[in-house]
């Protein structure tokens, strides 16, 4: 895996730069004080993963990773950042983001991190999703609207909902259910399009913001 780290400050970025880089299976190709060198380097050098702050000068690296996705770039973004508020962790999944990590978590996390948004799938720290839930559910108010479109999905539909915003992989919710994923990206395509909605990230915070997630694995 080659990956580009984007971090202004100097003595975190070199630190990674030495511990992922000595790992057979990762190379660590480019590294970026500013967003704007960000995507730069992941024009010259495409590589699979940018490992990207957030608060970084010239171009933070929430406008950073938009612009790597409006230029098209085969690469993908893990925000690796201290913002534990889940405004930001919409924020970059808005801009195009497959990962968000906190600065806090352990080596051993980032790895799997990094190879599961190199495979193109969405990774969410499970401490993160979890405040995100907590902060969602203080600010639920006890007003229940009757006609909410939730309503219309059936009872698999709002359990692959749940599955899916809880942070399982189409694989893992096919072999939980016991049918085959495209059994269930059928399912999802149909919640989708009963709520109104386009992605995995507004499937997130429609089931947070819904109170429907049941439980964080």
């Amino acid at each position: 895996m080659r990956i580009v780290l984007a971090d202004d400050h100097t003595v975190l970025r070199q630190a990674l730069a030495r511990v992922l880089g000595a790992r057979p299976d990762i190379e660590v190709v480019g590294e970026a004080a500013t967003g704007s060198q960000a995507v730069r380097l992941a024009q010259e050098l495409t590589p699979d993963v940018v490992l990207m702050d957030i608060s970084m000068p010239e171009m933070d690296g929430l406008a950073a990773t938009a612009r790597i996705q409006s230029l098209g770039l085969p690469v993908k973004v893990l925000v690796l950042t201290v913002h534990d508020r889940e405004e930001y962790l919409f924020q970059a999944l808005q801009a195009g983001a497959l990962g968000y990590v906190l600065k806090e978590t352990d080596m051993e996390e980032l790895i799997v991190a990094l190879n599961t948004v190199a495979r193109g799938l969405v990774y969410i720290q499970p401490a993160m999703v979890a405040k995100l839930v907590a902060d969602y559910l203080e600010r639920a108010n006890a007003k229940e609207t009757a006609s909410e479109p939730v309503d219309a999905l059936t009872p698999r539909e709002r359990e692959i909902l749940n599955l899916v915003a809880s942070g399982n992989t189409t694989a893992q919710i096919a072999d939980y259910l016991v049918v085959s994923p495209n059994t269930v990206r059928t399912h999802r395509d149909h919640i989708m399009a009963k709520l109104g909605l386009h992605g995995k990230a507004a499937l997130i915070r429609y089931a947070v913001s819904r109170r429907l997630i049941e439980s964080i694995e």
